[in-house]
């Protein structure tokens, strides 16, 4: 459960949802990545540290770069989990409706034996 919670942590700042956007669409540097942020690259790497951390991305060591990617594992765990409760809540919601149904044809019968 803790990598959950370092993945939805993560996932929690919008800054770093959006380096995740942009990774997805392949691997980058920290220089690259700080461009459309407006922000230092120490404020970057920070940024990265808690992905990185979380298993979000990862970083491979070419010549003097160090550039950034995307590692879905814990994605798919976040979203096999999401995914879990949704189906449970789904089914609460259709068992719910099955009831309103019925209640509502109790309700038009006993209002045509008027």
């Amino acid at each position: 459960m803790q990598d959950l919670d370092l993945t939805f942590a993560a996932l929690a700042d919008s800054t770093r949802r959006a380096i995740l956007m942009r990774l997805a669409k392949g691997e980058t540097t920290v220089m690259e990545l700080a461009k459309p942020f407006n922000m230092s690259q120490p404020s970057i790497s920070r940024h990265l540290k808690v992905l990185e951390q979380a298993g979000l991305i990862s970083t491979t060591i070419r010549a003097q770069e160090r550039p950034r990617r995307l590692e879905t594992a814990p994605l798919k765990k976040a979203t096999d989990w999401i995914e879990k409760y949704r189906q449970m809540w789904e089914g609460r919601y259709q068992t719910i409706d099955g009831l309103l149904e019925e209640l509502q044809a109790i309700q038009i019968e006993g209002e045509e034996q008027k």
